[in-house]
């Protein structure tokens, strides 16, 4: 790395910490993920600079996240999560059923193919909904764009109302802590080799590796009789700085405009989908013993880390929103595009004939 590059990572790390640290004196949520997010957005728009933040920088910090949501798992978790399982499949593919009826429904009305939307809304990752739909010859680009629009409005949204609305209730909320019951581990840390290793090992071989790897190893290390060391409040803090610069790095004013009017259409979409996804997670408290945070935070269609992020600010189950999570990310990303696929060229064929 040359000095020139070095100069801008440090320039878009400090963009990244100035606008986490203001989001925190305002009290708002996920102060440093979504601050970093927004002031490297914003930087990067009307400067016309792109930030420099390599992916290993922001992988690291995906790591560690990783390891922090595993802690979370006990033996309970797991007995926990399996009377509902079923039931939170079942409901899931309720939620990517009705992100494809509306994204179609969409489609009469303004000048965009119905693969092209339906990949554009689908609530999975937005890398991997892009090289699917390319393989279906659909506009990648607006798949980028509706994408990102749906990523702005599910980070921003979702943990604003839920924090919001929870802290009105009698919900045991509590704050993210970075200092509570820290207490330095010395060769404890040794452990965490594993995990990141881990981490390292399923970054390209699985969806969202980077962070399931970690987060699986930490887990299994933690029910069972290692004794792990807590992750110094530092390093948590950092950890979701970079990340937040990360998601801000790749969001661009330019592909914003690119969709134009369609983008406030998609947003709309993507609203209806968070307000469904509510109504599922309340579906899941009614008939489980599940409390009601922690079976929203379960079924909104955002990011993992945000979410769990979310789940410990308001006294949800980290643990379980983590599992359930992760058990929608990898449906959506290992099934939704092969099924995608089929239907869509079944209707090509049905067409021609």
């Amino acid at each position: 790395m040359n000095t020139g590059s070095t100069l801008r990572l440090l320039e878009t790390f400090l963009i990244g910490i100035l606008g986490g640290f203001l989001f925190h004196l305002a009290n708002l949520p996920l102060p440093w993920v979504l601050g970093s997010l927004t002031f490297v957005m914003l930087w990067q728009g009307f400067t016309n600079r792109k930030a420099y933040w390599p992916s290993f920088v922001k992988n690291s910090g995906l790591i560690v996240l990783g390891m922090y949501f595993g802690m979370y798992f006990t033996l309970q978790t797991f007995s926990t999560i399996g009377p509902y399982f079923l039931s939170y499949i079942v409901l899931t593919v309720c939620l990517i059923g009705a992100s494809i009826f509306i994204s179609t429904v969409i489609t009469r009305w303004i000048n965009v193919d119905q693969i092209t939307s339906v990949f554009g809304s689908i609530p999975g990752g937005l890398t991997e909904m892009v090289i699917a739909s390319e393989s279906l010859e659909a506009r990648s680009s607006l798949v980028v764009i509706f994408q990102t629009v749906r990523l702005i409005t599910v980070l921003f949204v979702v943990p604003t109302s839920i924090i919001f609305y929870f802290s009105q209730t009698d919900s045991p909320a509590v704050a993210l802590s970075y200092s509570e019951g820290f207490v330095f581990a010395g060769w404890g840390y040794a452990w965490f080799v594993i995990p990141i290793l881990a981490g390292l090992f399923f970054q390209n071989k699985i969806p969202a590796g980077i962070v399931i790897g970690p987060l699986a190893i930490t887990a299994l290390l933690n029910i069972s009789v290692v004794e792990l060391a807590t992750v110094p409040p530092i390093l948590l803090l950092l950890a979701q700085t970079v990340v937040g610069i990360g998601l801000g790095k790749n969001i661009s004013f330019s592909d914003l405009r690119m969709g134009g009017k369609y983008s406030l259409i998609y947003f709309g979409v993507s609203i209806c989908l968070i307000l469904i996804s509510f109504a599922l997670g309340i579906v899941l408290a009614q008939f489980t013993s599940l409390d009601l945070a922690t079976s929203i935070l379960s079924f909104a269609p955002g990011g993992l880390i945000e979410m769990v992020l979310t789940a410990s600010i308001v006294g949800a189950d980290p643990a379980i929103v983590s599992a359930f999570q992760l058990v929608r990310i990898l449906i959506i990303v290992m099934f939704v595009p092969p099924f995608l696929k089929w239907y869509f060229k079944k209707n090509v064929k049905q067409t021609a004939a």
